[in-house]
């Protein structure tokens, strides 16, 4: 018979509590002190969604269609923004709502960015969501093309808020 507290399960191996500690059912114990982190990384431990530090930051690209929208050199019809984000009206739409969601920072790609800065691309996220929100669609779609192959024409992480129809799918 297994031992109480178990879930009927008998403690084998790894799962055995240390002696003199509490059990820590089945999950790896917590790396040593003064672990670099790279253990955590190794077994897949999601990054931070803490606003990264200054340094990491990349402002603006001079050339970036996006960072002269974001730093009011070209005008745009902006729907929403913030200290981290920018959303504006596609000039092109391909649906009833088509707004564009960008970080005010220059990052290339969402893939970039996710690495760089994974607290900005979360407030994008939630961006696309008050853009829904105030647009009045409850069903939205939000599409990042990542490189030209892809569909991405300008080289500055931006969302695609599509809604106001039935999406279809495949999409492309």
């Amino acid at each position: 018979m297994a031992p109480e507290g178990t879930g009927g399960r008998r403690r084998t191996g790894e799962d055995t509590p240390p002696a003199g500690g509490p059990p820590h059912h089945g999950r790896r114990p917590a790396a040593p002190r003064g672990c670099t982190g790279a253990r955590r990384r190794r077994r897949g431990a999601l990054p931070s969604l803490l606003p990264e530090p200054p340094e990491a930051r990349v402002t603006r690209d001079a050339d970036c269609l996006f960072c002269k929208i974001a730093g009011g050199e070209i005008p745009a019809d902006v729907v929403r923004e913030n200290e981290h984000t920018l959303a504006f009206r596609d000039i092109s739409p391909q649906a009833p709502t088509h707004v564009l969601v960008v970080p005010r920072d220059h990052h290339r790609d969402v893939a970039s960015l996710a690495a760089a800065a994974p607290g900005t691309l979360a407030e994008l996220v939630r961006t696309a969501a008050a853009v829904a929100a105030d647009e009045g669609i409850e069903a939205y779609r939000l599409v990042f093309n990542t490189g030209e192959q892809a569909g991405q024409s300008v080289f500055h992480v931006h969302g695609h808020v599509l809604g106001g129809r039935a999406m279809t799918w495949p999409p492309g």
